[in-house]
């Protein structure tokens, strides 16, 4: 196979199409109304109200989009450095190292019983309230584990991301899609809940089991793991920290208990009080000063491990803010309205399973541009779900349709600075990821389509 450009190359060529597309394709924009959306104000787009307007060109601006886009996802990639900080203080208090020592001397036997339990707790999570930046700081506890219990980074990254994932694709109550989605679709709230239920359970179990026997495989010969020479590298960081830890002290198990209380104050902080990322970045400040005194460190070192940990962040924010620059120049050339009006002309103009398959394609070429569930919603619901009844497809079928385009291409879209981020925290190079993920991807569109035909012939509402 040859080799895939690094995600640098790939999202800057990305920058460079997006110009060319700003000089071949009309301008044109929707009118767009401030709506009260899962009780937050939003911009949402007007349907029928598309007009023609010029285009304006992008050319020089390539080279200002990067910063556009740092800008524009400032959030994020602030977010990456305080976590990543934050977590390289855990380190440092040696308490993660201990830890994970403890568990493998327990689970050595039944260390296959982890992937289930994990991900399917970490699948409900994005199924239940759209964990999916919060799952990010998790890669730097699993991969460390999965290193240790015999499997390798990607496995690690499996555990939080890729489960989490695919519980915000398959979701049943996620409020960043189905609510939103819903809501902008003019559907009743929570409606057709024990369908997606189904879907859940379905996507969640496929992938678990996928997961597993890859880590089998991996376990039984380590050398298959595409990651196995860079792993080499976290392995033995991984051993010297456990041999440095070689007691499991009381400052240990306080870190510890700090970093459970943390994940229970994080969930429940997203669930009931709608905190976001400011709230968990701060959380994870907290408990990164909280393990560095916990642990006896002095202020000097404490400050050069959260320096050190944010450097590590560097590639991934750098990565975040050149892809945001490529929705940058698609909307300041002002044709990004002009693609959601050609793609959505087509769609009523098919039977209803070709029109809800094209409509799936649709909205995964969207999200490669958008991969922002709310965002999505807010451009594409008020004029996909109406379009949806003209090709007899119920509203209910559009926002489930909308789930699936917008969830499960997240998992290995360049432009998603939730995965180059968690990937950069997790050192796998995006080409890996890619090759590795892409079988997967193909298995989750047939299965897609397998969930789109109930709807579709029973008119589900």
């Amino acid at each position: 196979m040859k080799k895939i450009p690094d995600v640098f190359v790939i999202v800057t060529l990305l920058i460079i199409l997006a110009c060319i597309a700003t000089w071949l394709i009309p301008g044109g924009s929707y009118s767009r109304q401030e709506e009260l959306v899962a009780g937050e104000p939003r911009l949402v787009v007007v349907p029928g109200t598309y007009a023609p307007e010029p285009a304006q060109p992008q050319l020089l601006e390539a080279f200002m989009a990067p910063l556009k886009g740092f800008k524009r996802l400032a959030s994020i990639i602030g977010f990456i450095f305080i976590v990543g900080g934050a977590f390289h203080l855990l380190s440092a208090s040696g308490a993660i190292a201990a830890g994970i020592g403890q568990v493998v001397k327990r689970l050595r036997h039944r260390a296959y019983l982890i992937i289930p339990l994990v991900m399917g707790l970490f699948s409900l999570f994005g199924a239940l309230f759209g964990m999916c930046e919060e799952a990010m700081p998790f890669v730097l506890i699993f991969v460390p584990l999965a290193l240790a219990l015999g499997y390798d980074s990607i496995v690690g990254v499996c555990l939080s991301f890729l489960a989490a994932g695919v519980g915000f694709a398959g979701a049943f109550i996620n409020p960043f899609t189905v609510q939103i989605g819903q809501s902008l679709a003019a559907v009743e709230p929570l409606s057709g809940m024990g369908y997606r239920v189904i879907v859940w359970l379905i996507a969640t179990a496929v992938v678990i089991t996928w997961v597993m026997l890859y880590a089998r495989r991996i376990a039984r010969d380590p050398t298959r793991s595409p990651m196995y020479a860079l792993d080499q590298v976290r392995r033995a960081e991984l051993a010297a920290a456990q041999e440095a830890a070689t007691h499991f002290t009381w400052r240990h198990a306080i870190v510890l208990v700090a970093l459970a209380t943390t994940i229970v104050v994080m969930i429940l902080g997203s669930v009931l009080w709608d905190w976001y990322l400011y709230e968990i970045a701060g959380l994870f400040l907290g408990l990164g000063l909280s393990a560095g005194l916990a642990a006896g460190l002095d202020a000097n070192r404490m400050a050069r491990a959260f320096v050190d940990g944010c450097k590590e962040m560097t590639a991934a924010a750098l990565i975040i803010g050149f892809a945001g620059g490529i929705v940058v120049i698609l909307e300041d050339g002002r044709i990004m309205d002009s693609l959601l009006h050609g793609m959505a002309s087509v769609t009523f103009q098919l039977p209803p399973y070709g029109a809800a398959s094209l409509q799936y394609l649709l909205q995964i070429g969207l999200n490669f541009f958008v991969p922002s569930g709310t965002t999505q919603a807010a451009l594409t619901m008020p004029i996909m779900a109406p379009l949806a009844e003209l090709s007899g497809l119920t509203r209910q079928t559009a926002v489930l349709i909308f789930q699936f385009g917008d969830g499960f291409t997240n998992m290995i879209i360049p432009t998603s600075g939730i995965t180059v981020g968690t990937l950069a925290m997790a050192r796998i190079p995006f080409s890996v990821w890619f090759r590795w993920c892409w079988p997967l991807q193909v298995l989750l569109f047939v299965l897609v389509h397998l969930f789109l035909i109930y709807p579709v012939l029973t008119g589900w509402s």
